[in-house]
């Protein structure tokens, strides 16, 4: 069921009785060109306002992307005391879990961190202790993952499923990339000469270009009489020509007479040799080819922008910081100002530093 189209970003899709690991398992079939199986991919959760649950169904269609940002919700029902124990209500929230590519996370949280400051943390996600007897429970091994919470909720330090994150059925909201996107990828991929889904083929041979052969045209057949008595006087001239050699050079070499003049099997001979040999180097000329050498693309170096920012990123870091206070740091203005003129953004550098 489609949901709704942003205007310049996502298309967001409800699919039912689903979950996310037979999604990625189907993407292939379900989005073509649209799905990169070799991205690296991740899951991170989200807890939020249970009022706010209906913008964070649609929160793809805001968001500029390039993969599926695949997300489902999880209700605690059984298990929600185990969160009670944690001193969590879980009636005032709703817990996402979203799968998405790495270059996309930032886009995905830059708003809610930004704007509405939410709070980045981490959470262990561990299977229902057998104890409770939850019926159709499959165990899994804890997984640690990262968490953004809306800053109107507390923290927690665990959060417990009867299933994966990967096998929780449901509804499943698949955010897909904005059309124009997926018909610029089909476009580039036909100017590159791969056409359409055809990144998964190995290219083993690469075949010579054909030689391009300009062919003389041919002139009309003339009449079978005319031919004939053509051919009746090349061969009479021939003979002519033959008989004056050979008187000329007997008159001027007394011992040429016992030299045999060469006959028409000879000159036939003759020129089959060179014919073949035309042939042959014609054939050998074809076969070498030069091709094209592929163009290698340069990897663009850091700016000192980032080289900057990345160093006071670290920096703080290794001062035992929290993510969320560094930006109180007086450098993180300037720097971020500076990067904004360029068009670097700093935010996908951020995640991926503090995430290590």
């Amino acid at each position: 069921m489609l949901l709704s189209t942003g205007a310049d970003m996502g298309i967001t899709a409800l699919i039912p009785d689903m979950t996310i690991g037979q999604l990625i398992v189907e993407a292939d079939e379900r989005w073509g060109e649209m799905w990169d199986d070799e991205a690296t991919r991740l899951k991170i959760m989200l807890i939020l306002p249970r009022k706010e649950r209906k913008l964070m169904e649609l929160h793809g269609d805001m968001v500029e992307h390039g993969q599926p940002v695949i997300t489902v919700f999880h209700r605690p029902r059984a298990e929600a005391k185990l969160l009670e124990e944690q001193g969590f209500d879980a009636r005032d929230a709703s817990f996402q879990f979203v799968d998405l590519a790495t270059p996309d996370m930032g886009p995905w949280l830059q708003h809610l961190i930004t704007n509405e400051g939410w709070l980045r943390g981490t959470i262990e996600v561990s299977s229902v202790p057998f104890s409770m007897g939850l019926p159709n429970q499959r165990p899994f091994e804890s997984e640690r993952m990262l968490c953004f919470r809306h800053p109107s909720l507390s923290a927690i330090e665990n959060y417990y499923l009867p299933f994966p994150p990967s096998s929780i059925p449901g509804k499943c909201f698949v955010s897909l990339p904005r059309r124009q996107a997926a018909e610029m990828a089909r476009q580039q991929a036909e100017v590159l000469g791969v056409g359409r889904l055809q990144k998964k083929i190995n290219i083993t041979k690469v075949e010579a270009p054909p030689v391009q052969v300009i062919a003389e045209p041919t002139p009309e057949p003339a009449p079978v009489a005319v031919e004939s008595e053509m051919q009746n006087m090349v061969e009479e001239f021939n003979q002519e020509v033959l008989a004056s050699a050979a008187e000329e050079v007997a008159s001027e070499t007394p011992e040429s007479s016992s030299v045999p003049l060469p006959g028409a099997a000879a000159v036939e001979a003759a020129d089959a040799n060179i014919v073949e040999s035309t042939v042959d180097t014609v054939s050998d000329d074809s076969t070498n080819v030069s091709l094209p050498e592929p163009e290698v693309e340069e990897v663009p170096e850091m700016s000192d922008v980032e080289i900057e920012f990345r160093a006071l990123v670290t920096e703080l870091m290794a001062a035992e910081i929290e993510p969320s206070d560094m930006m109180n740091d007086p450098r993180w203005e300037d720097i971020s100002e500076r990067a904004l003129a360029i068009g670097f953004e700093t935010w996908p550098v951020f995640l991926q530093l503090t995430s290590m």
